[in-house]
Protein backbone atom coordinates (compact mmCIF):
# COMPACT_ATOMS: atom_id res chain seq x y z
CA UNK A 1 0.00 0.00 0.00
CA UNK A 2 0.88 3.53 -0.54
CA UNK A 3 2.58 5.88 1.97
CA UNK A 4 0.16 9.02 3.07
CA UNK A 5 0.93 12.36 1.23
CA UNK A 6 2.50 13.74 3.96
CA UNK A 7 5.49 11.00 3.65
CA UNK A 8 5.49 10.88 -0.15
CA UNK A 9 5.96 15.28 -0.68
CA UNK A 10 6.81 16.70 2.78
CA UNK A 11 10.31 15.58 3.35
CA UNK A 12 10.59 17.98 6.39
CA UNK A 13 9.57 17.09 9.77
CA UNK A 14 5.59 17.49 11.32
CA UNK A 15 5.53 20.39 13.42
CA UNK A 16 4.47 19.17 16.77
CA UNK A 17 0.48 21.09 16.58
CA UNK A 18 0.52 19.30 12.96
CA UNK A 19 1.17 15.55 14.58
CA UNK A 20 -1.09 15.96 17.10
CA UNK A 21 -4.23 17.30 14.57
CA UNK A 22 -3.17 14.48 12.01
CA UNK A 23 -3.28 12.04 15.39
CA UNK A 24 -6.94 13.38 16.57
CA UNK A 25 -7.84 12.64 13.25
CA UNK A 26 -7.58 9.08 13.18
CA UNK A 27 -9.09 8.83 16.81
CA UNK A 28 -12.21 5.70 16.48
CA UNK A 29 -13.07 5.65 19.98
CA UNK A 30 -14.29 2.34 21.81
CA UNK A 31 -17.96 1.56 21.74
CA UNK A 32 -18.30 -1.39 24.03
CA UNK A 33 -19.73 -0.56 27.71
CA UNK A 34 -19.67 -2.42 30.92
CA UNK A 35 -20.50 -1.73 34.38
CA UNK A 36 -18.24 -2.00 37.26
CA UNK A 37 -18.22 -0.98 40.72
CA UNK A 38 -17.14 2.47 42.64
CA UNK A 39 -14.53 0.47 44.37
CA UNK A 40 -13.05 -0.36 40.81
CA UNK A 41 -14.35 2.93 38.94
CA UNK A 42 -10.73 5.40 39.61
CA UNK A 43 -9.32 5.46 35.59
CA UNK A 44 -12.40 3.89 33.83
CA UNK A 45 -14.24 6.92 31.51
CA UNK A 46 -17.84 7.16 32.19
CA UNK A 47 -19.95 5.95 28.90
CA UNK A 48 -22.49 8.08 30.20
CA UNK A 49 -23.82 11.17 32.49
CA UNK A 50 -23.83 10.16 36.10
CA UNK A 51 -27.27 11.77 37.08
CA UNK A 52 -27.76 12.89 40.51
CA UNK A 53 -30.81 9.97 41.75
CA UNK A 54 -31.64 12.75 45.02
CA UNK A 55 -30.67 16.33 45.97
CA UNK A 56 -27.33 15.54 47.99
CA UNK A 57 -27.65 16.69 50.82
CA UNK A 58 -31.85 15.32 50.97
CA UNK A 59 -32.37 17.75 53.56
CA UNK A 60 -31.72 20.94 55.05
CA UNK A 61 -28.71 20.15 57.71
CA UNK A 62 -26.58 21.53 60.31
CA UNK A 63 -23.13 22.77 59.07
CA UNK A 64 -21.77 23.22 62.51
CA UNK A 65 -22.44 22.20 66.02
CA UNK A 66 -23.76 24.51 67.91
CA UNK A 67 -27.76 25.96 68.79
CA UNK A 68 -30.24 26.35 66.27
CA UNK A 69 -33.36 28.77 66.45
CA UNK A 70 -35.76 30.80 63.87
CA UNK A 71 -34.05 34.35 63.31
CA UNK A 72 -36.09 37.43 64.43
CA UNK A 73 -34.98 41.26 62.95
CA UNK A 74 -34.52 42.59 66.65
CA UNK A 75 -31.48 39.64 66.88
CA UNK A 76 -29.58 41.74 64.83
CA UNK A 77 -29.30 44.59 67.52
CA UNK A 78 -27.34 42.81 69.89
CA UNK A 79 -26.93 40.00 72.43
CA UNK A 80 -30.16 38.08 73.38
CA UNK A 81 -30.94 34.91 74.88
CA UNK A 82 -33.55 32.39 74.23
CA UNK A 83 -34.97 28.96 76.33
CA UNK A 84 -33.62 25.61 75.43
CA UNK A 85 -36.17 23.22 73.93
CA UNK A 86 -36.02 19.62 74.90
CA UNK A 87 -34.02 17.12 73.00
CA UNK A 88 -31.42 18.00 70.14
CA UNK A 89 -30.60 16.76 66.58
CA UNK A 90 -27.82 14.72 65.61
CA UNK A 91 -26.28 12.92 62.49
CA UNK A 92 -28.44 10.23 61.86
CA UNK A 93 -30.96 10.98 65.13
CA UNK A 94 -32.75 13.45 64.02
CA UNK A 95 -35.11 15.99 65.90
CA UNK A 96 -38.98 14.56 66.29
CA UNK A 97 -41.15 17.22 66.04
CA UNK A 98 -41.41 21.38 65.66
CA UNK A 99 -39.15 23.41 67.42
CA UNK A 100 -41.39 25.96 69.83
CA UNK A 101 -40.89 29.06 68.66
CA UNK A 102 -38.41 31.75 70.08
CA UNK A 103 -36.36 28.48 71.63
CA UNK A 104 -32.73 27.05 70.66
CA UNK A 105 -32.43 23.91 70.48
CA UNK A 106 -28.56 22.11 70.50
CA UNK A 107 -27.83 20.40 66.90
CA UNK A 108 -24.58 18.56 66.03
CA UNK A 109 -22.68 18.78 62.55
CA UNK A 110 -24.33 16.66 59.56
CA UNK A 111 -28.10 16.64 61.61
CA UNK A 112 -31.47 17.17 59.97
CA UNK A 113 -32.34 20.79 60.58
CA UNK A 114 -35.70 20.65 62.20
CA UNK A 115 -38.61 21.90 61.69
CA UNK A 116 -39.26 25.49 62.92
CA UNK A 117 -35.79 26.93 62.76
CA UNK A 118 -33.08 28.37 60.22
CA UNK A 119 -30.20 29.95 61.85
CA UNK A 120 -27.55 28.02 63.75
CA UNK A 121 -24.61 29.78 65.77
CA UNK A 122 -21.56 27.87 66.10
CA UNK A 123 -21.49 26.38 70.24
CA UNK A 124 -17.98 28.09 70.80
CA UNK A 125 -19.93 31.53 71.23
CA UNK A 126 -22.58 30.79 72.47
CA UNK A 127 -23.30 30.27 76.87
CA UNK A 128 -25.52 28.41 78.84
CA UNK A 129 -26.98 29.75 81.62
CA UNK A 130 -30.07 28.08 83.80
CA UNK A 131 -32.33 26.59 81.17
CA UNK A 132 -31.19 29.21 78.41
CA UNK A 133 -28.79 30.11 75.80
CA UNK A 134 -27.01 33.38 75.85
CA UNK A 135 -26.50 34.62 71.94
CA UNK A 136 -24.58 36.62 69.95
CA UNK A 137 -25.64 39.58 67.48
CA UNK A 138 -26.89 37.51 64.57
CA UNK A 139 -26.87 39.98 61.50
CA UNK A 140 -29.09 37.23 59.45
CA UNK A 141 -30.72 34.45 58.76
CA UNK A 142 -29.60 30.89 57.42
CA UNK A 143 -26.12 31.22 59.13
CA UNK A 144 -24.76 27.82 58.92
CA UNK A 145 -27.28 25.72 56.97
CA UNK A 146 -26.88 23.50 54.29
CA UNK A 147 -29.74 23.77 52.25
CA UNK A 148 -31.06 20.81 50.71
CA UNK A 149 -29.70 19.84 47.00
CA UNK A 150 -26.37 22.45 47.47
CA UNK A 151 -24.30 19.97 46.50
CA UNK A 152 -26.35 18.29 44.17
CA UNK A 153 -29.90 18.44 42.56
CA UNK A 154 -32.32 15.32 41.57
CA UNK A 155 -31.69 14.69 37.94
CA UNK A 156 -29.18 16.84 37.52
CA UNK A 157 -25.88 15.10 35.65
CA UNK A 158 -22.78 15.46 37.99
CA UNK A 159 -20.15 13.99 35.37
CA UNK A 160 -20.67 14.06 32.01
CA UNK A 161 -20.23 10.88 29.45
CA UNK A 162 -16.52 10.76 28.68
CA UNK A 163 -14.89 12.26 31.83
CA UNK A 164 -11.96 9.72 33.15
CA UNK A 165 -13.07 8.92 36.86
CA UNK A 166 -10.96 10.04 40.08
CA UNK A 167 -11.52 9.26 43.30
CA UNK A 168 -13.29 12.32 44.24
CA UNK A 169 -15.21 11.13 41.80
CA UNK A 170 -16.29 7.55 43.25
CA UNK A 171 -17.64 9.78 46.36
CA UNK A 172 -19.68 11.86 44.15
CA UNK A 173 -21.09 8.79 42.42
CA UNK A 174 -21.76 7.14 45.96
CA UNK A 175 -23.31 10.35 46.76
CA UNK A 176 -25.67 10.52 43.58
CA UNK A 177 -27.18 6.94 44.77
CA UNK A 178 -25.04 4.85 42.33
CA UNK A 179 -23.27 1.36 43.11
CA UNK A 180 -22.15 0.93 39.50
CA UNK A 181 -21.14 2.85 37.15
CA UNK A 182 -20.89 2.53 33.02
CA UNK A 183 -17.70 2.84 31.62
CA UNK A 184 -16.40 2.20 28.28
CA UNK A 185 -14.54 -1.16 27.95
CA UNK A 186 -10.72 -1.01 28.27
CA UNK A 187 -8.51 -0.33 25.25
CA UNK A 188 -6.43 -3.44 23.90
CA UNK A 189 -2.91 -1.91 23.50
CA UNK A 190 0.26 -3.80 22.87
CA UNK A 191 3.64 -2.88 23.46
CA UNK A 192 6.88 -4.20 21.77
CA UNK A 193 10.57 -3.06 22.11
CA UNK A 194 13.26 -4.07 18.90
CA UNK A 195 16.49 -4.08 18.41
CA UNK A 196 19.36 -6.67 18.36
CA UNK A 197 21.30 -4.16 21.09
CA UNK A 198 18.31 -4.29 23.54
CA UNK A 199 18.41 -7.38 26.30
CA UNK A 200 16.01 -8.17 29.10
CA UNK A 201 16.80 -7.23 32.45
CA UNK A 202 17.94 -9.42 34.85
CA UNK A 203 20.18 -11.50 32.98
CA UNK A 204 23.49 -11.19 31.53
CA UNK A 205 24.55 -8.27 29.35
CA UNK A 206 27.12 -8.86 26.71
CA UNK A 207 28.93 -6.32 24.88
CA UNK A 208 27.43 -4.04 23.06
CA UNK A 209 24.22 -4.43 24.64
CA UNK A 210 21.45 -2.50 26.26
CA UNK A 211 18.71 -3.22 28.57
CA UNK A 212 15.20 -2.88 27.62
CA UNK A 213 14.38 0.40 29.72
CA UNK A 214 11.36 1.05 27.24
CA UNK A 215 8.90 -1.55 27.77
CA UNK A 216 9.70 -1.39 31.73
CA UNK A 217 8.60 2.29 31.21
CA UNK A 218 5.44 1.86 28.92
CA UNK A 219 3.90 -0.86 30.79
CA UNK A 220 4.05 1.03 33.81
CA UNK A 221 2.75 4.09 32.45
CA UNK A 222 -0.40 2.19 30.94
CA UNK A 223 -0.90 0.61 34.06
CA UNK A 224 -3.00 3.83 35.32
CA UNK A 225 -4.86 4.01 31.97
CA UNK A 226 -8.15 2.59 31.21
CA UNK A 227 -6.00 -0.04 29.03
CA UNK A 228 -5.97 -3.88 28.34
CA UNK A 229 -2.27 -4.40 27.85
CA UNK A 230 -0.94 -7.34 26.00
CA UNK A 231 3.06 -7.23 26.07
CA UNK A 232 4.67 -8.73 23.04
CA UNK A 233 8.07 -8.62 24.48
CA UNK A 234 11.29 -7.92 22.44
CA UNK A 235 11.80 -8.48 18.57
CA UNK A 236 15.43 -8.62 16.70
CA UNK A 237 15.65 -6.32 13.60
CA UNK A 238 14.57 -9.11 11.75
CA UNK A 239 12.18 -7.06 8.97
CA UNK A 240 9.88 -10.46 8.49
CA UNK A 241 9.18 -11.14 11.85
CA UNK A 242 8.77 -7.52 13.02
CA UNK A 243 6.03 -7.68 10.33
CA UNK A 244 4.69 -10.89 10.82
CA UNK A 245 4.01 -9.83 14.92
CA UNK A 246 2.76 -6.33 14.10
CA UNK A 247 0.24 -8.21 11.62
CA UNK A 248 -1.01 -10.97 14.41
CA UNK A 249 -1.15 -7.38 16.57
CA UNK A 250 -3.29 -5.63 14.28
CA UNK A 251 -6.23 -7.99 14.48
CA UNK A 252 -7.05 -8.13 18.11
CA UNK A 253 -5.91 -4.31 19.23
CA UNK A 254 -7.24 -1.13 18.87
CA UNK A 255 -3.30 0.52 19.82
CA UNK A 256 0.15 -1.14 18.71
CA UNK A 257 2.81 0.68 20.41
CA UNK A 258 6.67 -0.44 19.33
CA UNK A 259 9.98 1.34 20.12
CA UNK A 260 13.11 1.69 18.23
CA UNK A 261 13.75 0.83 14.78
CA UNK A 262 11.49 3.92 13.63
CA UNK A 263 14.42 5.38 11.94
CA UNK A 264 16.19 5.47 8.82
CA UNK A 265 19.28 3.25 9.61
CA UNK A 266 19.94 -0.15 7.80
CA UNK A 267 18.07 -2.00 11.23
CA UNK A 268 15.05 0.28 10.91
CA UNK A 269 12.42 -1.59 9.95
CA UNK A 270 9.24 -0.47 11.37
CA UNK A 271 8.20 2.71 9.29
CA UNK A 272 8.88 0.03 6.50
CA UNK A 273 6.62 -2.90 8.31
CA UNK A 274 3.34 -0.12 8.15
CA UNK A 275 3.85 1.60 4.66
CA UNK A 276 4.07 -2.61 3.67
CA UNK A 277 0.83 -3.90 5.79
CA UNK A 278 -1.24 -0.68 6.05
CA UNK A 279 -0.44 3.04 5.55
CA UNK A 280 2.50 4.86 7.30
CA UNK A 281 1.10 8.43 7.88
CA UNK A 282 3.90 10.62 9.09
CA UNK A 283 7.60 9.00 10.58
CA UNK A 284 9.43 12.61 11.50
CA UNK A 285 8.39 15.01 14.02
CA UNK A 286 9.89 18.26 14.93
CA UNK A 287 10.62 17.47 18.62
CA UNK A 288 13.44 17.26 21.24
CA UNK A 289 14.36 14.20 22.21
CA UNK A 290 12.45 12.20 19.85
CA UNK A 291 12.32 12.94 16.07
CA UNK A 292 12.00 9.35 14.52
CA UNK A 293 8.44 9.08 15.95
CA UNK A 294 6.09 6.83 13.34
CA UNK A 295 2.73 6.69 13.43
CA UNK A 296 0.48 5.04 10.78
CA UNK A 297 -2.54 2.21 10.58
CA UNK A 298 -2.97 -1.64 9.95
CA UNK A 299 -6.16 -2.48 9.47
CA UNK A 300 -8.60 -0.65 12.07
CA UNK A 301 -5.07 -0.60 14.75
CA UNK A 302 -2.90 2.22 14.83
CA UNK A 303 0.40 1.88 15.09
CA UNK A 304 2.84 4.28 16.49
CA UNK A 305 6.46 3.68 16.52
CA UNK A 306 8.44 5.92 19.34
CA UNK A 307 12.12 6.21 19.48
CA UNK A 308 14.25 3.81 20.64
CA UNK A 309 15.95 6.42 23.47
CA UNK A 310 14.40 5.63 26.46
CA UNK A 311 13.77 9.73 27.64
CA UNK A 312 12.96 10.69 24.14
CA UNK A 313 10.47 7.32 23.90
CA UNK A 314 9.04 8.53 27.58
CA UNK A 315 8.32 11.92 26.57
CA UNK A 316 6.53 11.08 22.66
CA UNK A 317 4.60 8.94 24.72
CA UNK A 318 3.44 11.25 27.45
CA UNK A 319 3.24 14.52 25.03
CA UNK A 320 1.42 12.74 22.29
CA UNK A 321 0.47 9.10 22.54
CA UNK A 322 -1.18 8.96 26.08
CA UNK A 323 -3.14 11.78 24.83
CA UNK A 324 -4.23 9.28 21.67
CA UNK A 325 -5.18 6.76 23.72
CA UNK A 326 -6.97 8.15 26.21
CA UNK A 327 -9.56 9.60 23.37
CA UNK A 328 -9.45 6.40 21.93
CA UNK A 329 -10.61 5.06 25.10
CA UNK A 330 -13.40 7.32 24.92
CA UNK A 331 -12.15 10.61 26.61
CA UNK A 332 -11.63 13.78 26.06
CA UNK A 333 -8.85 14.74 23.77
CA UNK A 334 -6.89 16.80 26.51
CA UNK A 335 -3.04 17.98 25.62
CA UNK A 336 -0.76 18.40 28.61
CA UNK A 337 -1.51 21.58 30.12
CA UNK A 338 1.62 23.45 31.30
CA UNK A 339 2.08 25.79 34.21
CA UNK A 340 3.44 29.19 33.05
CA UNK A 341 6.92 29.29 35.40
CA UNK A 342 10.06 31.59 35.22
CA UNK A 343 13.23 29.67 33.88
CA UNK A 344 16.37 30.32 37.01
CA UNK A 345 18.77 30.85 33.45
CA UNK A 346 19.51 31.56 30.19
CA UNK A 347 19.19 29.43 26.98
CA UNK A 348 19.45 29.38 23.51
CA UNK A 349 17.24 26.97 21.33
CA UNK A 350 17.11 26.34 17.59
CA UNK A 351 13.72 27.83 15.62
CA UNK A 352 11.61 24.84 13.93
CA UNK A 353 11.37 22.19 16.62
CA UNK A 354 9.81 21.97 20.14
CA UNK A 355 12.10 20.93 22.89
CA UNK A 356 11.25 19.16 25.93
CA UNK A 357 13.40 20.49 28.53
CA UNK A 358 14.55 18.15 31.51
CA UNK A 359 14.00 20.64 34.78
CA UNK A 360 13.94 20.34 38.54
CA UNK A 361 11.83 23.29 40.63
CA UNK A 362 14.04 25.14 42.74
CA UNK A 363 13.78 28.33 45.02
CA UNK A 364 14.66 31.31 43.00
CA UNK A 365 14.85 35.26 44.28
CA UNK A 366 11.80 34.50 46.28
CA UNK A 367 9.44 32.22 43.76
CA UNK A 368 9.40 28.86 42.12
CA UNK A 369 11.58 28.72 39.51
CA UNK A 370 12.70 26.01 36.56
CA UNK A 371 16.20 25.10 36.95
CA UNK A 372 17.60 22.71 33.85
CA UNK A 373 19.13 19.45 34.47
CA UNK A 374 22.46 19.46 33.36
CA UNK A 375 22.63 16.19 31.40
CA UNK A 376 20.14 16.55 28.38
CA UNK A 377 20.86 13.41 26.33
CA UNK A 378 18.12 11.22 25.02
CA UNK A 379 19.36 8.26 25.94
CA UNK A 380 20.07 9.55 29.71
CA UNK A 381 17.18 7.79 31.41
CA UNK A 382 18.30 9.75 34.90
CA UNK A 383 17.66 12.90 33.39
CA UNK A 384 14.27 11.91 33.77
CA UNK A 385 14.70 10.53 37.40
CA UNK A 386 16.61 13.49 38.75
CA UNK A 387 13.82 16.02 36.98
CA UNK A 388 10.26 17.26 38.42
CA UNK A 389 9.11 17.74 34.54
CA UNK A 390 9.82 19.36 31.50
CA UNK A 391 9.87 22.50 30.08
CA UNK A 392 8.19 22.92 27.21
CA UNK A 393 10.25 25.03 24.45
CA UNK A 394 7.36 26.42 21.68
CA UNK A 395 8.26 25.83 18.04
CA UNK A 396 9.87 29.59 17.13
CA UNK A 397 11.39 29.87 20.10
CA UNK A 398 15.06 30.71 19.76
CA UNK A 399 16.02 32.00 22.82
CA UNK A 400 15.18 32.02 27.14
CA UNK A 401 16.81 34.82 29.28
CA UNK A 402 16.42 34.30 33.35
CA UNK A 403 13.24 35.18 34.62
CA UNK A 404 10.96 34.33 31.46
CA UNK A 405 8.35 32.11 31.79
CA UNK A 406 7.73 29.06 29.77
CA UNK A 407 5.40 26.28 30.00
CA UNK A 408 6.14 23.37 32.86
CA UNK A 409 4.49 19.84 32.27
CA UNK A 410 4.90 18.07 35.82
CA UNK A 411 5.04 14.20 35.60
CA UNK A 412 1.51 14.00 36.92
CA UNK A 413 0.24 15.59 34.11
CA UNK A 414 2.45 13.54 31.77
CA UNK A 415 0.97 10.81 33.46
CA UNK A 416 4.62 9.87 34.47
CA UNK A 417 4.72 10.06 38.14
Amino acid sequence: MSVADCFDHDPGLVPVAEARRRLRERVRPVTGIERVPLAMARGRILAAPLVAGSDVPAFDNVAVDGWAFAWQPFMADGAFELPVAEGRSAAGAPHEGHVPAGHALRVLTGAVLPEGVDTVVLQEEARREEGKIRLPAIRRAGMNRRPRGEDMRAGEAVLPAGHRLRAQDAGAAALAGHAMLDVFERLRVAVMSTGNEVIEAGGELPRGGLFDANRPILLNALSNLPVMTTDLGKLDDDPARIEATLGRAAADHALILTSGGASQGDEDHLARAIERLGRLRFWRIAIKPGRPLAFGEIGDALVVGLPGNPVAASLCFACLVRPLLLALAGGAWIDPRGIPLPFAHALEKRAGRTELVRVRLVGHEGTTALERIARQGSGVLTSLTEADGVAELAHDLTAIEPGDRVPFLSFAELGLA
